[in-house]
Protein backbone atom coordinates (compact mmCIF):
# COMPACT_ATOMS: atom_id res chain seq x y z
CA UNK A 1 0.00 0.00 0.00
CA UNK A 2 1.53 3.16 -0.76
CA UNK A 3 1.73 6.05 1.84
CA UNK A 4 0.22 8.89 0.56
CA UNK A 5 0.09 10.70 -2.96
CA UNK A 6 1.38 14.62 -2.39
CA UNK A 7 1.93 17.73 -4.40
CA UNK A 8 5.82 16.82 -3.77
CA UNK A 9 5.64 12.85 -4.70
CA UNK A 10 8.50 12.24 -6.99
CA UNK A 11 7.26 9.37 -9.08
CA UNK A 12 3.95 11.24 -9.66
CA UNK A 13 3.13 8.39 -12.38
CA UNK A 14 -0.69 9.27 -13.20
CA UNK A 15 -1.30 11.56 -10.85
CA UNK A 16 -3.64 15.03 -11.26
CA UNK A 17 -4.65 16.91 -8.34
CA UNK A 18 -6.76 20.66 -7.62
CA UNK A 19 -8.05 22.88 -5.29
CA UNK A 20 -10.70 21.12 -3.08
CA UNK A 21 -14.09 22.65 -1.97
CA UNK A 22 -12.96 22.27 1.38
CA UNK A 23 -11.14 25.27 2.37
CA UNK A 24 -7.33 24.98 2.08
CA UNK A 25 -7.46 21.12 0.93
CA UNK A 26 -6.53 20.04 -2.38
CA UNK A 27 -8.26 16.88 -3.78
CA UNK A 28 -5.49 14.66 -5.73
CA UNK A 29 -5.87 10.91 -7.28
CA UNK A 30 -3.54 8.70 -8.70
CA UNK A 31 -3.56 5.50 -10.73
CA UNK A 32 -0.54 3.30 -9.96
CA UNK A 33 1.25 2.75 -13.89
CA UNK A 34 2.66 -0.33 -15.17
CA UNK A 35 6.38 -0.92 -13.97
CA UNK A 36 5.75 1.93 -11.04
CA UNK A 37 8.41 1.77 -8.60
CA UNK A 38 8.56 3.02 -5.35
CA UNK A 39 7.09 6.30 -4.56
CA UNK A 40 8.90 8.73 -2.66
CA UNK A 41 6.47 10.74 -0.46
CA UNK A 42 7.97 14.03 1.30
CA UNK A 43 6.51 15.73 4.24
CA UNK A 44 4.59 18.53 4.16
CA UNK A 45 2.68 19.34 7.44
CA UNK A 46 -0.57 17.64 6.20
CA UNK A 47 -2.95 14.83 6.94
CA UNK A 48 -4.63 13.35 4.26
CA UNK A 49 -7.99 10.98 3.90
CA UNK A 50 -7.38 8.28 1.39
CA UNK A 51 -9.50 6.31 -0.83
CA UNK A 52 -7.76 3.04 -1.79
CA UNK A 53 -9.39 1.20 -3.98
CA UNK A 54 -12.59 0.46 -1.94
CA UNK A 55 -10.73 0.95 1.25
CA UNK A 56 -10.74 4.38 3.63
CA UNK A 57 -7.83 5.47 5.56
CA UNK A 58 -5.91 8.85 6.86
CA UNK A 59 -2.29 9.18 6.01
CA UNK A 60 -0.77 11.27 9.79
CA UNK A 61 1.71 13.62 9.38
CA UNK A 62 5.40 12.83 8.10
CA UNK A 63 8.70 13.92 9.90
CA UNK A 64 10.61 12.02 7.10
CA UNK A 65 9.73 10.81 4.00
CA UNK A 66 7.85 8.16 3.34
CA UNK A 67 8.58 4.84 0.19
CA UNK A 68 4.95 2.88 -0.61
CA UNK A 69 4.54 1.03 -3.74
CA UNK A 70 1.15 -0.96 -5.07
CA UNK A 71 0.25 -3.12 -8.07
CA UNK A 72 -0.23 -1.35 -11.02
CA UNK A 73 -3.87 0.29 -11.87
CA UNK A 74 -4.27 0.45 -8.14
CA UNK A 75 -6.92 3.79 -7.90
CA UNK A 76 -6.00 6.34 -5.13
CA UNK A 77 -8.21 9.38 -4.42
CA UNK A 78 -7.50 11.57 -1.36
CA UNK A 79 -8.01 14.74 0.18
CA UNK A 80 -5.04 16.69 1.67
CA UNK A 81 -5.94 19.07 4.23
CA UNK A 82 -3.84 22.01 4.60
CA UNK A 83 -1.32 22.02 7.64
CA UNK A 84 -3.33 22.63 10.74
CA UNK A 85 -6.87 21.40 9.60
CA UNK A 86 -6.72 18.15 9.38
CA UNK A 87 -7.34 17.27 13.04
CA UNK A 88 -10.64 19.18 13.15
CA UNK A 89 -12.20 17.27 10.17
CA UNK A 90 -10.84 13.74 10.96
CA UNK A 91 -11.42 14.53 14.71
CA UNK A 92 -7.96 13.31 15.86
CA UNK A 93 -4.82 15.30 17.26
CA UNK A 94 -2.12 15.09 14.61
CA UNK A 95 0.41 13.81 16.53
CA UNK A 96 -0.96 10.89 17.88
CA UNK A 97 -1.58 10.19 13.71
CA UNK A 98 2.36 11.19 13.16
CA UNK A 99 4.07 9.21 10.88
CA UNK A 100 0.87 6.29 10.84
CA UNK A 101 -1.42 5.17 7.95
CA UNK A 102 -4.45 4.00 10.07
CA UNK A 103 -7.79 2.88 8.76
CA UNK A 104 -10.65 5.82 9.08
CA UNK A 105 -12.86 3.08 10.74
CA UNK A 106 -9.93 3.39 13.49
CA UNK A 107 -11.41 6.82 13.84
CA UNK A 108 -14.48 7.01 13.20
CA UNK A 109 -17.84 4.98 13.73
CA UNK A 110 -17.40 1.90 11.91
CA UNK A 111 -20.95 2.48 10.85
CA UNK A 112 -20.54 5.62 9.54
CA UNK A 113 -17.33 4.11 7.68
CA UNK A 114 -19.07 1.54 5.74
CA UNK A 115 -22.18 4.15 4.99
CA UNK A 116 -19.42 6.47 3.18
CA UNK A 117 -17.32 3.87 1.74
CA UNK A 118 -21.19 2.02 0.37
CA UNK A 119 -21.92 5.30 -1.17
CA UNK A 120 -18.44 5.92 -2.88
CA UNK A 121 -18.64 2.41 -3.92
CA UNK A 122 -22.04 2.85 -5.85
CA UNK A 123 -21.00 6.35 -6.67
CA UNK A 124 -17.84 4.73 -8.75
CA UNK A 125 -19.77 2.24 -10.06
CA UNK A 126 -21.84 5.02 -12.11
CA UNK A 127 -19.38 7.52 -12.48
CA UNK A 128 -15.86 7.99 -12.17
CA UNK A 129 -12.84 8.48 -9.52
CA UNK A 130 -13.63 12.45 -10.50
CA UNK A 131 -16.83 11.60 -9.00
CA UNK A 132 -16.08 10.19 -5.66
CA UNK A 133 -13.12 12.45 -5.16
CA UNK A 134 -16.46 14.74 -5.18
CA UNK A 135 -18.30 13.08 -2.77
CA UNK A 136 -15.25 12.76 -0.40
CA UNK A 137 -15.20 16.70 -0.15
CA UNK A 138 -19.38 16.76 -0.03
CA UNK A 139 -18.07 14.85 3.65
CA UNK A 140 -15.55 16.32 4.55
CA UNK A 141 -16.68 19.76 3.47
CA UNK A 142 -19.44 18.47 6.44
CA UNK A 143 -17.30 18.00 8.87
CA UNK A 144 -15.38 21.05 8.48
CA UNK A 145 -18.61 23.15 8.78
CA UNK A 146 -19.62 21.13 11.77
CA UNK A 147 -16.08 22.17 13.62
CA UNK A 148 -16.62 25.66 13.39
CA UNK A 149 -14.26 28.39 12.23
CA UNK A 150 -10.44 27.56 12.00
CA UNK A 151 -8.59 28.64 15.02
CA UNK A 152 -7.13 31.91 13.94
CA UNK A 153 -4.10 31.29 15.89
CA UNK A 154 -3.21 27.73 14.12
CA UNK A 155 -2.77 29.82 10.33
CA UNK A 156 -1.21 32.76 12.62
CA UNK A 157 1.45 30.12 13.59
CA UNK A 158 1.99 28.50 9.79
CA UNK A 159 2.30 32.26 8.81
CA UNK A 160 4.96 32.92 11.48
CA UNK A 161 6.48 29.99 11.09
CA UNK A 162 6.91 30.10 7.58
CA UNK A 163 8.67 33.53 8.10
CA UNK A 164 11.75 31.67 9.78
CA UNK A 165 10.59 32.78 13.39
CA UNK A 166 12.35 30.82 15.90
CA UNK A 167 9.57 28.91 18.29
CA UNK A 168 10.15 31.99 21.07
CA UNK A 169 9.63 34.34 18.33
CA UNK A 170 6.37 32.56 17.34
CA UNK A 171 4.93 31.89 20.92
CA UNK A 172 5.61 36.14 21.84
CA UNK A 173 3.79 37.31 18.53
CA UNK A 174 1.20 34.42 19.15
CA UNK A 175 0.43 35.69 22.66
CA UNK A 176 1.05 32.43 24.23
CA UNK A 177 4.10 30.63 26.22
CA UNK A 178 6.57 28.25 24.81
CA UNK A 179 4.75 25.05 26.12
CA UNK A 180 1.60 26.35 24.94
CA UNK A 181 2.43 26.42 21.43
CA UNK A 182 4.17 23.19 21.83
CA UNK A 183 1.01 21.33 22.93
CA UNK A 184 -0.95 23.12 20.11
CA UNK A 185 1.96 22.47 17.83
CA UNK A 186 1.77 19.28 18.53
CA UNK A 187 -2.02 18.89 18.35
CA UNK A 188 -2.66 20.78 15.00
CA UNK A 189 0.82 19.98 12.98
CA UNK A 190 1.84 16.59 14.57
CA UNK A 191 5.27 17.87 15.62
CA UNK A 192 6.77 21.17 17.40
CA UNK A 193 7.37 24.32 15.60
CA UNK A 194 11.00 23.91 14.96
CA UNK A 195 10.12 20.77 13.04
CA UNK A 196 7.32 22.40 11.25
CA UNK A 197 9.36 25.46 10.39
CA UNK A 198 11.80 22.67 8.64
CA UNK A 199 9.78 20.83 6.54
CA UNK A 200 7.33 23.88 5.17
CA UNK A 201 10.86 25.42 4.48
CA UNK A 202 12.14 22.26 2.37
CA UNK A 203 8.71 22.06 0.45
CA UNK A 204 8.87 25.86 -1.00
CA UNK A 205 13.03 24.91 -2.10
CA UNK A 206 12.08 21.80 -3.79
CA UNK A 207 9.40 23.89 -5.35
CA UNK A 208 11.62 26.61 -6.28
CA UNK A 209 14.14 23.51 -7.67
CA UNK A 210 11.63 22.23 -9.58
CA UNK A 211 10.87 25.48 -12.09
CA UNK A 212 14.64 25.03 -12.50
CA UNK A 213 15.37 28.05 -10.25
CA UNK A 214 19.46 27.58 -9.50
CA UNK A 215 20.17 25.91 -5.75
CA UNK A 216 22.07 28.73 -4.79
CA UNK A 217 19.39 30.92 -5.41
CA UNK A 218 16.95 28.05 -4.02
CA UNK A 219 18.45 28.32 -1.07
CA UNK A 220 18.64 32.12 -0.29
CA UNK A 221 15.33 32.48 -1.47
CA UNK A 222 14.56 29.74 0.76
CA UNK A 223 16.08 30.73 3.74
CA UNK A 224 18.75 28.68 4.51
CA UNK A 225 22.26 29.59 5.29
CA UNK A 226 24.36 28.94 2.47
CA UNK A 227 23.84 25.58 -0.55
CA UNK A 228 25.83 23.34 1.73
CA UNK A 229 22.83 23.98 4.13
CA UNK A 230 19.90 23.43 1.90
CA UNK A 231 22.14 19.98 0.92
CA UNK A 232 21.96 18.77 4.60
CA UNK A 233 17.90 19.37 5.21
CA UNK A 234 16.75 18.17 2.14
CA UNK A 235 18.84 14.96 2.79
CA UNK A 236 17.95 14.02 6.11
CA UNK A 237 14.32 15.01 5.34
CA UNK A 238 13.79 13.49 2.32
CA UNK A 239 16.47 10.70 2.52
CA UNK A 240 18.01 11.60 -0.61
CA UNK A 241 20.02 14.46 -2.47
CA UNK A 242 17.82 16.90 -3.99
CA UNK A 243 19.23 16.46 -7.13
CA UNK A 244 18.28 12.89 -7.21
CA UNK A 245 14.91 13.96 -6.02
CA UNK A 246 14.02 16.26 -8.88
CA UNK A 247 15.16 13.08 -11.59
Amino acid sequence: MEARAGAAATDPGRYRERASSVPGAVLWRRITPPGSTAQRVLPDGCMDLIWADGELMVAGPDTEAQLGSAPAGTRYVGLRFAPGTGPAILGTPAHELRNRRVALADLWPAVQVRRLAGHLHSVLESGEMTDVGAAMEQVAGARYSLAGPPDPAVAQMVTLVRAGLPAAGVAVAAGISERQLLRRCLAAFGYGPKTLGRILRMNHAVDLARIGTPFATVAATAGYADQAHLAREVRALAGVPLSVLLS
